[in-house]
């Protein structure tokens, strides 16, 4: 990491209100953000998405796997810039949320795993986007059963150690 991304994740802190303790207190590590970027279509609201290259290789087959057995995964948001994730706070910032409640819900700029490249937001037809309803359908059933096979595992489990809300929704590719 170097010291001028350190500095910049700093004054984007200083700018919204975070806590020079955030990362320690969360338990979060700093994430660079993806240079290896590939296209992967684009997503439920027609915006053009990224992923990492290998990322997109699993998320591929394990879009594939799951269609052979009638499950349709759709992706809701993958890479994000730091400053996207900047503006996102402002925008949440801007109609009202405090940063304690947008923290609950997103991860601070500079420590998303979706800077990383390997963080997917999913859904399924007929479910509301990033609501905890997702874990009702058969498209989270069979993320449960399956997703490990291709390398992709829930990051915010109920009751995690990182303080988010559970966020059924939020995969991310975990390659060795």
């Amino acid at each position: 990491m170097s010291n001028a991304h350190i500095k910049l994740i700093a004054g984007i802190h200083q700018e919204l209100g975070i806590s020079i303790t955030y990362a320690d207190e969360r338990q979060l590590s700093l994430q660079n953000d993806c240079l290896n970027l590939k296209s992967a279509g684009v997503d439920i609201f027609n915006r053009e998405i990224s992923m990492e290259a290998s990322t997109l290789t699993s998320w591929q087959l394990m879009q594939a796997a799951a269609l052979q057995e009638g499950i349709e995964l759709q992706l809701v948001s993958a890479y994000r810039s730091v400053e996207y994730q900047r503006k996102l706070f402002l925008k949440k910032m801007n109609a009202g949320l405090s940063i304690d409640e947008i923290l609950k819900v997103n991860a601070a700029p500079g420590y998303s795993e979706h800077h990383s490249g390997k963080a997917l937001d999913l859904t399924c037809p007929g479910a509301e986007c990033l609501e905890e309803s997702f874990e009702n359908t058969p498209a989270f059933a069979w993320l449960e059963r399956n997703a490990t096979d291709y390398a992709f595992l829930m990051s915010f489990p109920k009751n995690n150690e990182h303080g988010f809300l559970y966020e059924p929704w939020h995969w991310c590719f975990k390659n060795k």
